[in-house]
């Protein structure tokens, strides 16, 4: 590892460290990862769903490779630390799951996230116990590495029918005791569940921004107890909104309004510092 990763990795650990919260941004490609950085977020983290979207294709659609590929081209476009979402780790197995960490150094990720979903809609999370073995297994090749890879762990079961916030903390728990460095529980429905969460937990937690009538103001969640908070696919979504706006009024009316609200190119070039 050289000696520039582990020093993104130490100043990615002491982001978590620090009081009060931190958004880690999502950039989808080179130009977002330099536009977000020349904003000055402090760290950026890939979304599965974003990055799927840069080949055309759903979340979950992008091999282990691909999306390693990808994230290495974020982590080479800035010098911030990046994590990556990798999903449920490409493999149902705790030894799949250490490989991508390993894998995920390699590309010079300082971070991951593992996530509880099987993909199958039939069982859609796995069992507890062997949903924290994937865990372990994801840590202890954490451990293994020479600087402090954080390892995340996302507990998804807020995002299928029937939740309880009490199953999510129990799940969250058994990460913790696992090894997760972060835990992650995405579509808690409000700061009261959140404040919840982040009681219940020794380890920083994250939350995601990004589902309407769910994404609660960064104040509000500092005060319940989050320590970093995540913007998904929001930013691609609301990149993709403006180019859809723009097309349809030219496509629609012959009208080129959307150039007067539009940044200028000098102005893209300035905050990315080229």
């Amino acid at each position: 590892m050289s000696a520039t990763q582990i020093e993104k990795a130490l100043r990615f650990r002491a982001l978590h460290e620090e009081p009060g919260a931190f958004i880690i941004p999502n950039p989808w490609d080179v130009v977002s990862a330099r536009i977000l950085a020349g904003l000055g977020f402090q760290a950026l983290a890939t979304s599965s769903a974003a990055s799927a979207g840069t080949f055309g294709r759903r979340d979950g659609g992008l091999t282990r490779d691909q999306a390693l590929a990808h994230a290495r081209l974020i982590v080479d476009a800035t010098e911030l630390p990046v994590s990556a979402d990798l999903e449920k780790g490409f493999g149902d197995a705790p030894e799949a799951v250490a490989e991508t960490v390993r894998l995920a150094a390699e590309a010079g990720l300082v971070g991951c996230t593992i996530e509880d979903s099987t993909s199958k809609p039939e069982s859609p999370l796995y069992d507890e116990g062997l949903a924290a073995e994937r865990i372990a297994a994801g840590a202890e090749a954490a451990r293994a590495l020479p600087f402090p890879f954080q390892l995340t762990a996302r507990a998804h079961n807020f995002l299928y029918p029937g939740p309880g916030l009490d199953d999510t903390i129990r799940r969250l728990q058994a990460f913790e005791r696992a090894g997760a460095d972060v835990l992650f529980a995405p579509g808690l429905p409000d700061i009261a569940s959140v404040r919840a969460v982040c009681s219940a937990l020794r380890k920083p937690f994250n939350f995601m921004v990004g589902i309407p009538g769910k994404s609660f103001p960064m104040a509000d969640l500092a005060a319940a107890g989050v320590r970093r908070i995540s913007l998904a696919t929001s930013l691609y979504r609301a990149a993709m909104s403006g180019l859809l706006d723009a097309a349809r009024e030219a496509q629609a009316s012959g009208t080129f309004g959307f150039v007067e609200r539009s940044a200028t190119t000098a102005e893209l070039n300035r905050i990315m510092g080229i």
